[in-house]
C-alpha cells in the first residue's frame, strides 16, 4: 500500500496504518500514535476556515473565509489553506526562511505573523506542483468514537486534546485531572466529557519546498 490524504491534502498517512485490507479504518487503538493524533486533528480542521482568510476577515465576517483545502506543519501548530492562499505559504517557506520553522509548533505563529505584516507570494509564483486529486477522492477521516479513543498508552504518552480550546495536555497531568474529577463525585456534564478526546514533516506525499 502507498500513502494517501485524508480529509485535506498534505498530511499523508501510510494506508496500511489506517486502513483494514477492506478499505475500512482501523480502530483507533490499532493505529500508531503519529497518524492517530493526526486523525483525531483532522475532525476539527476539516471544514474550517483558511488561516489566511481568517488573518483577513476576522471572526466578524468568517463567512467571507474560504474553506481550507491543505494542510501543513505539526498537530496543533499547523496552517491551513484554501488553493488561493497556498502560495503565500510556499514562498514564505522556500523564499523567507520558513524553513527554519520545519517539524516545530511554531511554524504556524511564525506564518501568521509574516502575513500580517504583508508578505504575499509574487504573482504567479507557482511553489509545489500537486499531482491533481478530485476533492471527492480524497476520504474524510472517521466519525469520532469515545470508546475508541479511550486507548491506553502509557503515561508518557497519554495525550487529551480539547479541540474547543485547543490544548493539549500530558502524561500525569491528565491522570492527576481525572483523578479530581473522580473526587468531584463526577460533577462534570456528559458534554464537557464528550467534548475530551485522547488522543510533519510536511511529509504527506509532498517534498517540503525548498529553494
Amino acid at each position: 500500500m502507498g500513502k494517501v490524504s485524508i480529509g485535506l491534502r498534505g498530511w499523508r498517512f501510510d494506508e496500511d496504518e489506517v486502513f483494514t485490507e477492506d478499505g475500512d479504518f482501523r480502530p483507533m487503538d490499532e493505529i500508531p500514535p503519529d497518524p492517530r493524533k493526526r486523525l483525531i486533528r483532522l475532525q476539527a480542521l476539516v471544514g474550517s476556515p483558511c488561516d489566511a482568510c481568517w488573518l483577513i476577515h476576522g471572526d466578524a465576517e468568517i463567512h467571507e473565509c474560504n474553506p481550507a483545502e491543505v494542510v501543513y506543519g505539526e498537530s496543533l501548530g499547523e496552517v491551513v489553506l484554501c488553493a488561493d492562499h497556498e502560495p503565500d505559504f510556499l514562498y514564505w517557506f522556500a523564499e523567507e526562511g520558513g524553513d527554519r520553522y520545519k517539524g516545530e509548533q511554531v511554524l504556524q505563529d511564525e506564518f501568521h505573523e509574516w502575513f500580517l505584516d504583508g508578505g504575499h507570494a509574487p504573482e504567479g509564483y507557482g511553489g509545489l506542483e500537486h499531482v491533481e486529486t478530485d476533492p471527492e477522492d480524497i476520504p474524510e477521516p472517521p466519525e469520532p468514537d469515545q470508546e475508541a479513543l479511550n486507548v491506553e498508552l502509557p503515561e508518557e504518552e497519554r495525550k487529551r486534546i480539547d479541540l474547543r480550546n485547543v490544548e493539549v495536555q500530558e502524561g500525569a497531568a491528565v491522570t492527576d485531572e481525572s483523578n479530581s474529577d473522580e473526587t468531584d463525585g463526577g460533577e462534570a456534564s456528559d458534554a464537557e466529557e464528550s467534548a475530551d478526546l485522547d488522543d510533519e514533516d510536511f511529509d504527506l506525499g509532498m517534498d517540503y519546498p525548498s529553494s
